[in-house]
This record gives C-alpha cells, sequence and structure tokens, in this order.
C-alpha cells in the first residue's frame, strides 16, 4: 500500500505538475521514421569510411525529427523542409565565425536577436528560428569537417531525409489526412451531442475546439497550394464549414439540461464515416421528431451537413474563410508584423542577452567543447514551448537523466557499426517520450546528441561531466538573464491577450445578432475567438507550473477564462434560439452587455489583480439574452476581489 507524504514533505502542486507526464498516443510512423532516418546516414558514413559525416546527416536529422509532428503532407513540406533552409543559414554563419574569438560572440549574439524575433511569427518560423540558432551554436563551437559547404549541406540533408520518408505514402495517399482530421473532427461533436446536459460537456467541448483548430490547419495548408479550383477540396471545406452550425448548436442543446436522444450523435457519426471514406452513397438519416425550438436548431443543422456531406458538388462560393493571402504577401505582413512588435524586439533582445553572456562565458573560460551551454539556452530560453522556470527544471533532471544511459552507452559500446545499432535503439525514444514533456524529451534527445558528438571528437565518457556542467550552467543563465531580471517574468504574461479575448467577445456578442448582421463575420469571429481562448488557457496552464507568484496568480485568473468561453457559448446558444423563432433581443440589451464586457477587459488590461468591477446587470425577463447576462455577471464577479 502506496504511503502519503508527511504534510512538510508534500511536493509542491507547480513541481507535481511539472513532472507528471501527459497523455499522448504514441505516433507510429514517426517513430518508425525516426529509427530509419537517424540510423541510415551514419551506416552510409560508416561504409564510405567518413562516420562524422554520417554524424553530422543524423544530426541533421535529428532537428526534422522533432519537426515530424503534422499528419498533412503539406503541414509536413512546412514543418520540415522551411526550418531546413534556416538551419544550413545557421550553420554556415557559424562555421565562418568558428575560432574567431570575439567576432563569434558578435555573430551568434546576433542570430540569437533574429531568432527570437522569429520566433513571434508562427510555428514554422519558431521552429526555423530555432535551427538558426543552433546550428549557429554548433558551427561556431564544434570544428566541422569537410569544407566550409559540407556541414550545411549534411544537416539540411539529414531533415529532408526525415521529409522524404514522410512523403512517400503521399501519392497513395494524397488527401487522406485532411479527409481524417474532418472525420476525427464530425466525431467528436457528435461526442459533444451524445454528453450535452451533463458534466462531461466542458471537457469535451475543449476537445472539440482543438480538433477544429487541427482541421482548418491541415485544409487551409492543402489549399494554398490549390490557385485554382480543385473539386475534392471544395468539398472538403464545404463539408468542414457545415460542421459549423452543428457544433453552435450544441450549446443550446447542453443549456437545456437534457440528454439528446441517442439517434442524434449517432448520426453525426455516421457522417464521420462518410467524410472519411470520401463515399458519395446519401447518408439515410433516422432523426426523432424535434421536441422544442432547440431540438429544431439541432435537427436542422445535422440536417444541413448531411446534405453537405452528400453533395458531390458543393458549391464553391459557400465559404466562409475566404481564399488565403499569397505566400508572398503573408512573408511581408509577417516581417512587418515582427519589426513593429515590441514584444518580439524584447524576447530577441532577452533570447540575445543570455546567448551573449553565454559566448562571453566560454570565450573567457577553458570549458571543453563549451556550445552546449549555449544549446541549453536555446532550447530553454523558446517562450513558445512553456515556462521559461519550468523548462530550465526540466531541462536539468531531463539532461541527468540521459547522461545516466549516455554514460553506460559510452563505457560499454565500443565506436563503430555498434552505433548504428544503439541509434536504432535510442532514436525512437524521441518522438515517443517528446508528448509526454519536455523533461521526457530532454532525457531521449540527450544521450543520441552525445553519442554522435563523440563520433566526431572521440571523447567517449569525458564528455558525461562537462556535459552536466555546461546544462546546469545554460540553465543558471536562462533563469537569471532570461528570467529573474525582467520584471514582465512576474507578471501575468497573458493579462492583455485575455483582456483582447474579452474585447472581441464583446465584439462578437454586437455581431451574433441584428438583421445586417454578416453570417460570414459571425462565423469568422467565433472560430477566432475560440482559437484565441484555447490558446490563453495553454498560457495559463503552462504558468500553471511556475512557483509562486505566477503559478499562484495564473491559478486566480483561470476561472475567468472559463468563463468567457461560457459566455461565448451562451451567445451562441442565444443565437441559435433567435434562429428557431424566439425573439431577437433589443438593441439596449446588446449595447448593456457589450459596454459591461468592454469595462470587464479595460479593467483587466489596466491591473494584473483582481479588480472590483460592478456586476449589476438587468434586462427583461425571459429575454433570449437572460444566460448570457448570468454568465458575464458571473465573469465580473470572477474578475473582482473576495
Amino acid at each position: 500500500m502506496s504511503r502519503a507524504f508527511p504534510v512538510g514533505l508534500t511536493p509542491p502542486d507547480w513541481l507535481v505538475r511539472n513532472l507528471t507526464p501527459q497523455r499522448a498516443p504514441v505516433n507510429r510512423p514517426a517513430v518508425a521514421r525516426a529509427a530509419v532516418a537517424m540510423a541510415l546516414p551514419l551506416a552510409v558514413g560508416l561504409a564510405c569510411g567518413q562516420p562524422a559525416y554520417g554524424a553530422l546527416a543524423s544530426m541533421g536529422a535529428l532537428s526534422g525529427v522533432i519537426g515530424d509532428t503534422a499528419d498533412a503532407y503539406r503541414m509536413r513540406i512546412f514543418n520540415i523542409a522551411v526550418p531546413q533552409l534556416f538551419g544550413a543559414v545557421g550553420v554556415t554563419i557559424g562555421a565562418l565565425v568558428f575560432g574567431h574569438g570575439w567576432i563569434a560572440v558578435a555573430a551568434v549574439t546576433g542570430v540569437a536577436l533574429v531568432s527570437g524575433m522569429m520566433s513571434s511569427i508562427g510555428a514554422v518560423a519558431s521552429v526555423g528560428g530555432l535551427l538558426l540558432l543552433l546550428n549557429c551554436v554548433i558551427g561556431a563551437g564544434l570544428p566541422l569537417p569537410g569544407s566550409w559547404w559540407l556541414a550545411p549541406v549534411l544537416l539540411s540533408g539529414g531533415g529532408l531525409l526525415v521529409l522524404l520518408l514522410a512523403l512517400l505514402a503521399w501519392p497513395l495517399r494524397s488527401g487522406v489526412p485532411e479527409r481524417a482530421a474532418v472525420a476525427d473532427t464530425y466525431r467528436k461533436v457528435g461526442d459533444l451531442l451524445a454528453v450535452s446536459g451533463t458534466d462531461a460537456y466542458e471537457d469535451l467541448r475543449l476537445t472539440v475546439t482543438r480538433s477544429l483548430n487541427d482541421s482548418y490547419d491541415a485544409v487551409l495548408a492543402r489549399r494554398v497550394f490549390h490557385h485554382g479550383r480543385s473539386p475534392d477540396l471544395v468539398r472538403l471545406l464545404a463539408q468542414l464549414n457545415a460542421v459549423t452550425p452543428v457544433v453552435e448548436s450544441a450549446p443550446a442543446a447542453h443549456q437545456r439540461g437534457e440528454r439528446l436522444p441517442a439517434a442524434i450523435p449517432a448520426a453525426v457519426h455516421l457522417l464521420a464515416e462518410a467524410v472519411e471514406t470520401g463515399s458519395t452513397t446519401p447518408v439515410e438519416l433516422r432523426l426523432p421528431a424535434p421536441a422544442d425550438e432547440t431540438g429544431r436548431s439541432v435537427d436542422h443543422a445535422v440536417r444541413h451537413a448531411a446534405g453537405v456531406v452528400n453533395d458531390v458538388s458543393p458549391d464553391p462560393l459557400d465559404d466562409r474563410l475566404g481564399r488565403p493571402a499569397t505566400l508572398r504577401v503573408r512573408t511581408a505582413r509577417a516581417a512587418r508584423g515582427v519589426l513593429m512588435s515590441a514584444a518580439s524586439w524584447r524576447y530577441g533582445i532577452r533570447l540575445a542577452l543570455c546567448i551573449g553572456l553565454a559566448q562571453i562565458l566560454v570565450s573567457t573560460v577553458a570549458v571543453p567543447r563549451s556550445y552546449w551551454v549555449a544549446l541549453t539556452i536555446t532550447f530553454v530560453m523558446k517562450p513558445d514551448f512553456g515556462s521559461v522556470f519550468s523548462r530550465a527544471l526540466l531541462r536539468a533532471l531531463g539532461t541527468v537523466a540521459g547522461l545516466v544511459v549516455a554514460a553506460a552507452v559510452l563505457t560499454v559500446v565500443p565506436r563503430g557499426w555498434a552505433d548504428v545499432g544503439v541509434i536504432l535503439l535510442l532514436a525512437p525514444l524521441i518522438p515517443a517520450l517528446t508528448p509526454r514533456g519536455y523533461g521526457y524529451q530532454t532525457a531521449a534527445i540527450t544521450p543520441v546528441i552525445l553519442l554522435l558528438s563523440d563520433i566526431l571528437n572521440h571523447q567517449g565518457t569525458g564528455l558525461v561531466v562537462p556535459r552536466l556542467v555546461d546544462s546546469l550552467v545554460g540553465c543558471a543563465i536562462a533563469l537569471v538573464a532570461g528570467y529573474l531580471l525582467w520584471p514582465e517574468s512576474w507578471h501575468a504574461r497573458v493579462g492583455d491577450r485575455l483582456a483582447d479575448a474579452v474585447a472581441d467577445t464583446a465584439e462578437y456578442v454586437e455581431l451574433a445578432f441584428g438583421g445586417l448582421a454578416d453570417p460570414a463575420a459571425r462565423a469568422r469571429s467565433r472560430r477566432r475567438l475560440y482559437r484565441d481562448l484555447s490558446s490563453i488557457r495553454t498560457e495559463f496552464q503552462r504558468a500553471l507550473t511556475e512557483p509562486p507568484p505566477n503559478g499562484r496568480r495564473a491559478a486566480a485568473w483561470m476561472p475567468l477564462v472559463v468563463a468567457v468561453e461560457r459566455i461565448v457559448d451562451a451567445t451562441t446558444a442565444a443565437r441559435v434560439r433567435v434562429r428557431g423563432g424566439s425573439t431577437e433581443p433589443s438593441a439596449d440589451e446588446i449595447t448593456t452587455i457589450a459596454r459591461q464586457l468592454r469595462e470587464l477587459s479595460d479593467g483587466l488590461r489596466a491591473s494584473d489583480v483582481l479588480v472590483a468591477v460592478r456586476t449589476d446587470l438587468s434586462g427583461p425577463s425571459g429575454s433570449v439574452l437572460e444566460p448570457v447576462r448570468q454568465e458575464v455577471a458571473a465573469a465580473r464577479t470572477i474578475a473582482s476581489p473576495h
């Protein structure tokens, strides 16, 4: 029988959250690709008598393995290939300044500034910035074999090998991942309808939001490549758009407090199967007769979705998303946004400061193979990978665990072909453990990198202790210069984003009602709101892993995030009821609610602590907006000190 910790020895909540592994399925194809992509280059290098070249290519494959996360083939091109270009530039810059003292310090620090600013653009640019800095640090701190151009070619080649393996099935499965994503959304919506009126609704609603985000990302990534009309893509996009009214009807069904007939979620699951198989056979629905206006709204939404799923040639004009801008336009917008963003400059300067201090330290103090200090800082300081504090802690713990494995391997396994077998066993652990958490990922990556470094440096177990010291030094620099010295680290980092979401909610309330409201604008506003709130929730969950005061402050504000989500749900449910025949709310009601939300937004923006706000919110009894008023009052109560 397990024994509880004595009260004085109970670990703090933030530490437990950091060390608890996350639940996530294992991506078996990615595991297989990691084994082949990292072991094959090393085997080829050994066969050609150039093990160092093979080790470099395997290092490049490691970056591809880390970025091999997308299911849609076109997403894989962006996620793996684009960052490799930045990685090639980084290692070229690093190799050119290798051994040049203060020139190398200045060059790597400048690259760190650019890398940090790139991280604010988006996921692909963030990984590109990561590889830009990582490879620059490696090139500036490690003597690379061959001519100056060989290392970029080998590193990029290793990463592109991962991409090649990921794209092998594309000719046979073109469009399948996108269809699977949309079908998965239909299934999750069916599950949501099945639990309407129960306590399980809230958790499943978050799952539906994430699934919708993933589906739109996958479909839009494919759409970028189709400048003309693609019938399959038009149909898939229409099917994804058609599930939105079903999602919108779910809050109204949940507010009724009763479970829907089982035939309704079953019908949505049938539609999911038709979407996944690409079937053109009409789906026969056996839906019960609706008993009230909410039932009629759900029935109408499900039948509309069935009509779109059954339609072989949907109207290409029925598109509420709009065609994405060209790549050149989006690139120009991103560059302009980064250069004009104070947050982007602030993070870039923080990262550059930490990297600069690390480079100065290792340039003035004799530290063997000191590039590991800057590598540690680069991983710890990534803003979109989580809390700097928790990552520093997990990096230290994961490095210790990885070094134990590395020490055993370097002691027992002789150099040569046995290294290929070890890589074949260790590489699959990286994609398998990465979803579990950053500490687990670090523990998996560390022995692989040390083994490949040993092939380049031939230091054996002499690598182990210096790597531990370097990692601890890098974590210390990141904690002090990248975390403790910056006041914003000790304040709610997402306070402004939450305030923006509340203001956007006020706009959504105004868009949801009125005869002149544009349905497409409503749909875009709602999708943007749920996506932003999902991102904000993730940021708060990351803040919970930090020690007080950040962790305590995030725990205090988290209920407000949930309250804002409930306001959006209540507004959507009210809109569904109006569409079903309820009386349209008056302009005064709408204006009053929107004003109260904007007052709340202004209060959140002006302070990072709970502030007193008025909660007197009244209106005509029986109004369709009464649930919305209740949720707004609840949110304003949460925002007030108790």
